[in-house]
């Protein structure tokens, strides 16, 4: 069952414009600098760069060698220097050490220094108070997007994470806004906008913002995308904290897709190279498969190997013109579908043969046991073993976090019990990832008798305006309560199945969790959708404790076909995962819409503990 849209379905924007605007700023600030120059990359800086602009790009514009920055010294005799980074203190100590080491020896040298995706503040300050601002000039690359599939932008800002959920710090939500402005500068504004979370608001309001000022630019374009939608990942930490059984979310989790492409190693490739795959809608195979249960995976490409053996041996009794159209037309064809069958099947083997040394069945019945509230001492257990044989860090403190949110905060015995073992099993300075993990909401504990939730019952009751917005984000953060179980209940979540749960032909957005439960950010923006409003939702976005939005701009809605009404970008501010994508392409397939993914990162589990915990790996 690969994912065929209908043949109804509306066409999608061409996004490929995005990347060589970014491609044309980049060579526009790097001719600022004539001549033979060499190019300092971030390594964050270098997946993203090679999608925009290759090596033989960056030669073309005198761009003579490349380094990486990092912490030793760099041994480049180049008299231009450019610095392309992000906007880190420690990039900034880093170019500001070249410099005084240059001052030092006498030497004078022409720098730059390029901003992606924008230049802050604090980062000036540091070249000040090292004494060489008035030595490097200093630009903005503004890239933003990267389009890394057909439907899927890539902010490739996976420390947004960390720094709005746990940190709080709001800098990266004037580049959302920035980069919500850019596109509708080029597809036209939308006409429905929708979200919920506070940094979902802020983002909108900052772009509302940027809209009004340059308000003449695109007041006579038709919208070609008719709605919007802004999603917070807090509003869903449970989807995120899941593993993944869709083919695209396992090779995530078993490889790390890292910037749409995938290191597959010897074990795949079947010889003693690893070997970089971009894994997108041009890979015919992938484009099959991506979205289906990894159950149906196997069958799938074991069928395809059989149609490509046929198709082989069509050659047998040819003529030789019939031969010579044969190798000219279809061999390469046939060739590439066979490299790329042979790499996926390898891929598949190698997940199943990591799957089964973890157990993943256990796993995966542990995981819908909390989802569904059933055996919470059975799966308490079952964590506590996970810890005490030390199987990884990051799993046992996902399955803690799922454990917390489902059972809306773990009962004080429990979370001292489990935090005990966990530091006695990987060591104590996992301590700060505790607190953080407690900050953000991800793992807490119950307080004795829940008096807080009595409380804030009372206030909600008592302050029903607008105004009760800010009282409700001062509880949000005195206490986060994830409410999982009500909310469960209230949008049917959990699937009621009469027998086995058919992942061949599936029924909802469930088949993506094997049919155990239904992603909360995909039921949500589909019940809004639905209503065109959140009308009818105010007991869920109660029980979610975040601020909600909706605008229809009629003036824009009546310009805007019906064809661009059935496209919908979703943005998801802190991260969205592979099982949401496949959720919401099943969503948009049973009813005609097409969805386009905008994220901050694409993230998993792993990333989310990992950007959670102080011990790096």
């Amino acid at each position: 069952m690969a994912f065929p849209h209908r043949p109804d379905a509306p066409e999608l924007p061409d996004f490929s414009m995005l990347k060589r605007l970014a491609r044309d700023q980049l060579i526009y600030l790097l001719e600022q600098l004539p001549g033979k120059k060499d190019l300092f990359i971030e390594a964050d800086l270098m997946s993203p760069l090679d999608r925009i602009a290759n090596v033989s790009i960056l030669k073309q514009h005198e761009v003579d060698k490349l380094y990486k920055v990092e912490n030793k010294p760099a041994l480049s005799s180049n008299e231009q220097l450019c610095f392309l980074v992000r906007p880190r203190i420690k990039n900034m100590r880093y170019i500001a050490n070249l410099v005084n080491a240059d001052k030092l020896a006498g030497r004078t040298r022409k720098y730059k220094v390029i901003f992606s995706p924008q230049k802050f503040y604090a980062c000036e300050m540091v070249l000040e108070e090292e004494g060489i601002y008035g030595d490097v000039s200093c630009d903005e690359w503004a890239f933003s997007l990267l389009p890394l599939d057909v439907d899927l932008l890539s902010m490739e800002l996976p420390e947004f994470f960390r720094d709005y959920f746990l940190e709080g710090d709001q800098r990266w939500i004037n580049t959302v806004a920035q980069a919500l402005h850019l596109l509708s500068t080029l597809y036209g504004s939308f006409p429905n906008c929708y979200g919920i979370g506070r940094c979902a608001k802020m983002s909108y309001e900052l772009w509302r913002k940027l809209e009004e000022e340059e308000d003449g630019e695109t007041k006579g374009r038709r919208p070609e995308i008719g709605h919007i939608f802004l999603l917070d990942r807090d509003v869903d930490f449970v989807t995120a904290l899941c593993s993944q059984v869709v083919y695209e979310g396992l090779v995530d989790d078993t490889f790390r897709i890292k910037c749409g492409s995938v290191d597959f190693g010897p074990e795949v490739t079947s010889s003693d190279k690893s070997l970089k795959v971009l894994l997108n809608a041009e890979d015919k195979v992938f484009n099959e498969i991506r979205n289906e249960h990894f159950s149906n995976v196997f069958g799938f490409l074991s069928q395809k190997a059989r149609n490509l053996q046929a198709q082989y041996d069509r050659r047998r009794g040819m003529d030789i013109k019939q031969m010579k159209n044969f190798v000219s037309q279809e061999l390469k064809g046939l060739k590439q579908e066979h490299r790329l069958l042979s790499l996926h099947i390898g891929a598949c083997e190698s997940i199943m043969k990591k799957k089964t040394k973890q157990d993943f069945q256990e796993l995966i019945k542990t995981e819908h046991a909390l989802l569904e509230g059933f055996n919470i001492r059975e799966s308490t257990s079952y964590i506590e073993e996970h810890i005490d044989r030390q199987v990884s860090p990051i799993e046992s403190l996902r399955l803690m976090c799922l454990l917390s949110i489902t059972e809306n905060g773990l009962i004080p015995k429990d979370y001292r019990s489990l935090k005990t073992q966990y530091l006695q099993s990987y060591g104590p300075d996992h301590l700060l990832t505790f607190s953080n993990l407690r900050r953000a909401g991800l793992l807490t504990e119950q307080a004795p008798g829940d008096t807080l939730t009595a409380v804030e019952s009372k206030v909600s009751k008592l302050v029903t305006d607008k105004a009760a917005g800010k009282i409700t984000d001062a509880f949000s953060s005195l206490a986060k309560r994830s409410n999982f179980r009500a909310i469960s209940k209230k949008l049917n979540l959990i699937p009621r199945v009469d027998g086995e749960y058919d992942l061949k032909v599936p029924r909802d957005m469930a088949y993506v969790f094997s049919g155990a439960y239904v992603p909360l950010s995909c039921r949500i923006v589909e019940q809004v959708l639905e209503r065109r409003s959140w009308q009818g939702l105010d007991e869920v976005v109660r029980l979610l404790n975040c601020s909600e939005f909706a605008f229809t701009d009629m003036t824009k809605d009546d310009k805007a076909s019906s064809e661009s009404l059935r496209l919908i970008l979703v943005v998801f501010l802190g991260g969205c995962t592979f099982s949401e994508v496949s959720a919401l392409r099943f969503l948009g397939r049973e009813k005609g819409y097409r969805f386009i993914f905008l994220t901050t990162a694409v993230t998993n589990s792993a990333r989310l503990m990992e950007a959670m915990s102080e011990v790096k790996a």
